[in-house]
């Protein structure tokens, strides 16, 4: 072994507290976001604003058919929804760290016992509410536009991915990502978020009589998101409550059950 002295080459002395540390700098804490609720706002007044733009030029007094319906159902979530991530990236750390919209498996498998939970609550709930006004008065919004419309297999099944995927993922993005965000922001924990954002998602659908049924139905959804920190739980909750009634809608569509959800 060589010996460090006088004249002797050997490996240079290694620092007190030992060797510097090697490898990319440790990150530090995450900016805090620069977006609010003006955003959720903006999002909302984006959908709505959308909403009366299609039904202006799609419409018109004439009877839409099924794909200008779900058009009409679909873009405006959709455009509300990319204003909440389009935010994140221009004014914060990106929708994974902002709105919790991070994917595991573990997220899905909870996202799915929490909306099979959730059934167990909702669909007594329903059947309450149905018993409360009578079944010609307990269809839904949704249920109601397409009433008395038909479809092909291939229109059935793109008014069934709209309800039961696109709308559930494009509705949690806005209410239990961009406003449990801004609630935070502002000093809101976790429950305070929950509690408000299931009242808000509940009445912003404008279906006053049916606002007890839709919070109970928001809450195992928010309990998701409350409990995994993480939109992927909530999103896939969501989906799963919003599965059966797609599923009975897109068979109503072509014939198959009489009325629609």
């Amino acid at each position: 072994m060589p010996r460090v002295g006088p004249g002797v080459i050997g490996p240079p002395p290694v620092p007190v507290g030992g060797p510097p540390p090697t490898g990319p700098p440790t990150p530090g804490p995450r900016a805090p976001h620069r977006w609010g609720f003006p955003t959720y706002l903006l999002a909302e007044v984006v959908f709505l604003g959308v909403s009366a733009l299609l039904g202006w030029l799609l419409v018109r007094g004439t009877q839409p058919g099924v794909g200008t319906v779900a058009i009409l159902l679909g873009l405006p979530t959709l455009c509300a929804a990319t204003i909440a991530v389009v935010a994140t990236v221009v004014r914060g750390n990106g929708p994974r760290i902002d709105l919790g919209l991070r994917f595991s498996w573990r997220d899905v498998g909870l996202g799915i016992a929490f909306g099979v939970g959730g059934l167990v609550l909702s669909i007594p709930a329903a059947l309450v509410y149905m018993a409360i006004v009578g079944a010609e008065n307990a269809s839904s919004a949704v249920g109601d536009v397409f009433e008395n419309l038909t479809a092909s297999p291939a229109q059935a099944f793109l008014v069934f991915a709209l309800v039961a995927l696109v709308a559930p993922f494009c509705e949690e993005v806005v209410y239990r990502g961009l406003l449990w965000g801004a609630m935070e922001k502002h000093g809101a924990n976790r429950w305070v978020a929950f509690a408000l954002t299931t009242i808000i998602f509940a009445l912003a659908h404008f279906e006053f009589t049916r606002t007890p049924l839709l919070l109970i139905v928001a809450i195992p959804i928010g309990l998701a998101r409350a409990l995994t920190g993480n939109l992927t739980a909530s999103i896939v909750a969501h989906q799963i409550n919003n599965l059966l009634p797609a599923l009975a809608l897109a068979l109503s569509l072509m014939g198959a059950l009489p009325g629609a959800v």
